[in-house]
């Protein structure tokens, strides 16, 4: 085999000239958040008025490169797996487009050719002595595109932590390679509320001791988080990690010491946080970066005991169904990793599933809780999975109750405003 820095200098370019391996009609797959490389999207962006029928596709974008432009769709495009801020509006305008799917299942579409792969970029680490970068920011459906793509573009920056795990990859497998030393896209903790407060002690009083966790991207999770510095012994398997977990870390709450599956070590298929938490990352024994049909495959989850799931919802209806990535129709995120996990804590010994929500949106004008979900509202879990559900007045225990039982304990978690008209609705929907 070639020595490795002889392949690293012969591929090393400038973003310009790596873009240019991009054709009329691909596919660019970009990892999710922080993953995602601003060299070579930049220059994306500014080749964008010679290509054709380019398509990008990516989980959670993080900055509002040019190339989202309405004007210049014809020739890149956005095909959102998940919507983020820089998507939504054009996904609301219409000029956004989606691709519904389980993260869990994004590679095994890539595998398949059903989701194109033609051109993978990404952040990465820089190169071992080995020859091998780490995408651990995000290796997701990542390197799931790495093995089917005709392209591979790295941007190699030395922020980026080398991380344990299957998100290798080998100089030999790159096509070309930009260099950069931007500091990383980092995000904070988001500001916790009364609500949000009273959610988390609701959940928190729930998670025993032992447990296995995994916590779903917003406030309300990252509330539930905060109220967990008390415990013991628990362990994460997760698709995000951030600063929240990080935390308990920190306070002495997470060791992994009691998990059921792969004991002492936490997973996590993305990072999202601060440059303190992508330190964590690097080289760290305790933590593996796995692709996203690892890390959150229902049945390789599951074999953690005690696996409580915490994940948010926009709305919710008196059976039990939940609408957690739309407005109606209009797509506000996207399937994401919820139902991946709701599925894998209810297959879990002694697993709990957490839908959270605040009983109520605008100002307590409307309530989450609803008769039925809004007309063109995107069910993301459905009522056959859903088993706690959770708002600042209490708990909703629902998996083998009666319709006419989910709603009355539906009810009851409501908002004391909407609880009489919502049990009015429920006796013309013959649930009260």
């Amino acid at each position: 085999m070639q020595d490795p820095h002889t392949l690293y200098a012969a591929r090393r370019m400038p973003a310009s000239d790596a873009i240019g391996l991009v054709r009329d009609g691909d596919t660019v797959v970009v990892p999710t958040g922080v993953g995602e490389p601003p060299a070579l999207l930049h220059a994306l962006s500014e080749r964008r008025h010679s290509l054709r029928d380019v398509a990008v596709s990516q989980i959670l974008p993080l900055r509002k490169f040019a190339y989202l432009d309405r004007q210049t769709r014809a020739n890149v495009r956005h095909d959102a797996y998940f919507f983020g801020g820089a998507t939504r509006p054009g996904g609301h305008a219409g000029w956004v487009d989606f691709v519904p799917a389980y993260f869990s299942e994004l590679p095994i579409l890539i595998e398949r050719g059903l989701a194109p792969a033609d051109v993978v970029v990404s952040m990465a680490s820089p190169m071992d002595e080995h020859g091998y970068f780490s995408l651990a920011l995000a290796p997701d459906y990542t390197m799931a595109a790495v093995a089917k793509a005709r392209v591979v573009l790295l941007e190699v920056n030395p922020h980026v932590p080398f991380a344990n795990g299957n998100c290798h990859v080998h100089i030999s497998q790159v096509s070309a390679l930009v260099e950069s030393d931007d500091p990383l896209f980092e995000v904070g903790l988001p500001a916790i509320g009364p609500v949000q407060e009273a959610i988390g002690a609701h959940v928190a009083e729930m998670i025993d001791d032992g447990s296995t966790l995994q916590i779903g991207y917003g406030g309300i999770p990252d509330a539930v988080v905060m109220q967990l510095r008390h415990k013991r012994d628990l362990g994460i398997h997760t698709e995000m990690i951030g600063d929240g977990i990080l935390s308990l870390i920190e306070a002495g709450a997470v060791n992994n010491s009691r998990k059921s599956f792969m004991p002492g070590k936490m997973v996590a298929t993305f990072a999202l946080g601060s440059h303190r938490l992508y330190r964590f990352l690097h080289r760290n024994p305790m933590l593996e970066m796995h692709p996203v049909d690892f890390t959150n495959d229902p049945y390789l989850a599951a074999r953690n005991d005690k696996l409580c799931a915490i994940n948010a919802t926009l709305q919710i209806d008196l059976l039990g169904q939940c609408g957690s990535e739309s407005l109606g129709h209009l797509p506000d995120s996207g399937t994401g990793g919820q139902v991946d996990f709701v599925r894998a804590a209810n297959r879990s010994r002694d697993g709990k599933a957490f839908i959270v929500l605040p009983s109520t949106a605008k100002g307590d004008s409307i309530s989450r809780i609803v008769p039925t979900l809004s007309p063109g509202t995107h069910v993301t879990t459905s009522k056959n999975d859903i088993n706690y559900v959770v708002t600042e007045y209490g708990v909703a225990q629902l998996r083998g109750k009666t319709a006419k039982q989910r709603a009355e304990a539906l009810i009851g978690i409501a908002h004391p405003d909407f609880r009489a008209e919502l049990r009015q609705a429920a006796r013309q929907l013959n649930l009260g």
